[in-house]
């Protein structure tokens, strides 16, 4: 896999999200945080005739460089087609393309296929356990953790990992709302994630181009790995968004979501200096972290919204 790579997977990404015939703006979202991760010009410039219709998807599976970036490729566009709901008829028949087109065999996607799907249908959560505390300290010790557990996760070779890490973040808001008193229901998580650029689609592609290309990456992701590469990098962008995300979360709910979105960004760069000052301190316990989690329970425990 190359850093040619980048614009053709946004390319078939964006095929994905137009093979019914309509981008919803969950789809939207996603487009324009993959392409903001991958260093392209953004996707939303280019709906009514692009680059990638003109190709055709064949010539675009032809000239990915490798194995890495055409199960890549793959992964992306199933993300996308994903991520306001299972694939539709017109979808699934692009996807089915798709995979021809690449040479992927029958085995090489079920195990991904499946986890996506049943990680995508899973419940954010219930009501908090019994005596869960509700003091600031506590939450603040709570977004510490998740924190550090999906940095952890980002350290782990599987690519499954990377499924695991979006789901996470939003039972995390959705347990912050719990806390605040707000009913909330997945689209409003979403919506709220995702004004954040955080997606399934958007961290899929950047753990899979900062694990595959490693050094290569600093030239794709630009500015969000301050310099850093690779898994180290992977584990640092994703434990400061985490970390952001939760305590933008918390200020959002604690003042009864009246913030705009405008302000809500603010909140989250500012939350993310403060992460990665933080980071140092806790790079430790995430690498040890690493050794210890074990990814099937991380994903029994989303798909059946355990806390």
């Amino acid at each position: 896999m190359n850093a040619e790579d980048a614009s053709r997977i946004t390319q078939i990404a964006l095929m994905a999200a137009m093979a019914d015939g309509h981008i919803s703006a969950d789809e939207q979202r996603e487009l324009a945080s993959v392409a903001s991760r991958l260093g392209v010009p953004s996707a939303t410039t280019a709906l009514d005739q692009p680059a990638a219709a003109r190709q055709g998807i064949g010539v675009l599976a032809a000239s990915l460089s490798d194995a890495d970036a055409r199960r890549t490729a793959y992964e992306v566009a199933l993300a996308i087609c994903s991520v306001d709901g299972p694939p539709n008829a017109p979808e699934q028949t692009f996807l089915s393309g798709l995979h021809g087109a690449l040479g992927l065999g029958p085995a090489a996607t079920h195990e991904f296929e499946t986890q996506l799907r049943e990680l995508s249908a899973a419940p954010l959560g219930g009501a908090l356990p019994a005596g869960t505390a509700t003091d600031d300290a506590s939450l603040d010790q709570r977004i510490l953790q998740q924190a550090m557990l999906t940095g952890a996760l980002e350290i782990l070779p599987d690519r499954l990992a990377n499924l695991a890490i979006l789901p996470l973040q939003l039972r995390l808001v959705y347990e912050i709302g719990q806390r605040y008193g707000q009913q909330l229901d997945a689209n409003q998580v979403k919506d709220l994630a995702g004004t954040f650029g955080l997606g399934a689609a958007a961290q899929l592609v950047e753990g899979m181009v900062r694990k595959v290309l490693g050094g290569v990456a600093s030239g794709i992701l630009g500015g969000l790995l301050g310099g850093a590469t690779g898994v180290a990098a992977g584990a640092a962008v994703t434990f400061a968004s985490t970390y952001a995300l939760g305590h933008a979360a918390q200020v959002y709910y604690a003042q009864g979501r009246k913030l705009s979105a405008d302000d809500l960004r603010a909140l989250f760069t500012r939350f993310q200096g403060e992460a990665q000052g933080l980071l140092p301190q806790v790079q430790g316990q995430i690498e040890s972290l690493a050794k210890q989690v074990k990814l099937p329970e991380v994903l029994q425990q989303i798909r059946t919204g355990a806390f």
